[in-house]
């Protein structure tokens, strides 16, 4: 859990139950679906579907998005459910919209993956899912603050009922914390100058603002790097706000035991800290064989088309068949 002193609560209350009804999500009036080209498609269906083990099987997309990794599912698998979760209600939404042709071979489950009931869906599941990250259909809706190309309110909320946004965290917490956050979250090394002046030129309103603060806090050798120097820290205010690392953690510990024997359970990642626990937890678990030694990643033809597949690292691990103790 974080470690950071500021009384944030970063948790929302989950929704209990799959649904299709997204009357409740509070979306805006004029709605706008969320553009996606998922990462690693053919790669991912052939790593969690098995059809000899388990034909027509129900699935777990985590993190539906625009739906694309949930439609190869329900393509690769004619007879195959799904049910797909977002704790971002836009997202959700677009996907239920793409998806509306399968009917009730699909259905959807608005929260946090790792909020999801995996207790009382004991050996259910062939195969579990998730994209990690924020889509690039999420950086391209100006409003939502994820990105500093346009300027927006610093939001950055995944799902935007909970109250913590990146605002807040800019606004109020104090020097130290917001170092180490940008430093751990961001691998910045220069996050003690950036906090620095950070909280010298609050507040912020805006992640233009933010993003030419942070320039002007680093040396121009840095400024005019490989990178935007202010990338990892909207990198680290992110994975705060929404508290990533926590729901990976919590995810890779309780989601195993939904799965049926010999089900998989996959993940892409997108930053080494996601990777590192992607690839620690799935070899530490006792219920887990891992089946990628090495990540998988996206072939030189895919990255020219989608750039952002360059830096996704894809691994699975399997269900090991459950113990039956002795009873002697």
């Amino acid at each position: 859990m974080s470690q950071f002193s500021d009384p944030a609560d970063l948790n929302t209350e989950p929704n209990i139950e799959p649904s299709a009804d997204t009357s409740s999500f509070n979306l805006p009036d004029e709605f706008v679906p969320i553009e996606h080209i998922s990462v690693l498609p053919d790669e991912a269906i052939a790593g969690l579907v098995d059809l000899d083990a388990h034909p027509g099987g129900h699935y777990l997309d985590c993190t539906a998005g625009a739906g694309g990794h949930t439609r190869r599912i329900l393509e690769a698998d004619p007879e195959a459910r799904v049910t797909a979760i977002d704790r971002d209600a836009q997202a959700l939404e677009t996907a239920r919209r793409k998806l509306v042709d399968f009917g009730d071979r699909v259905n959807f489950w608005h929260g946090n993956f790792a909020d999801f009931p995996y207790v009382k869906h004991v050996g259910e599941f062939a195969g579990i899912f998730a994209d990690l990250g924020v889509s690039s259909g999420q950086l391209d809706l100006v409003d939502r603050g994820f990105s500093f190309r346009n300027d927006a309110p610093l939001d950055m909320r995944m799902d935007r009922s909970q109250t913590l946004c990146a605002a807040d965290i800019v606004n109020y917490w104090n020097e130290t914390d917001l170092a180490n956050a940008i430093y751990q979250y961001g691998e910045e090394r220069l996050s003690r100058r950036i906090a620095r002046e950070i909280v010298a030129k609050r507040p912020f309103s805006s992640t233009t603002q933010l993003a030419e603060a942070i320039s002007r806090s680093v040396p121009k050798s840095y400024r005019y790097g490989r990178i935007h120097p202010a990338t990892r820290t909207f990198q680290a205010l992110r994975i705060v706000v929404n508290g990533e690392l926590d729901s990976l953690e919590t995810w890779l510990d309780t989601a195993p035991i939904a799965l049926k024997p010999g089900g998989r359970i996959g993940a892409i990642s997108f930053h080494s800290l996601e990777d590192r626990i992607v690839k620690h937890r799935l070899r530490e678990s006792e219920q887990l064989k891992v089946l990628t030694k090495k990540p998988i990643i996206a072939s030189e033809t895919e990255a020219q088309i989608n750039p952002r597949a360059r830096s996704a690292k894809m691994r699975f691990a399997q269900r090991l068949p459950a113990r039956i103790d002795s009873l002697v």
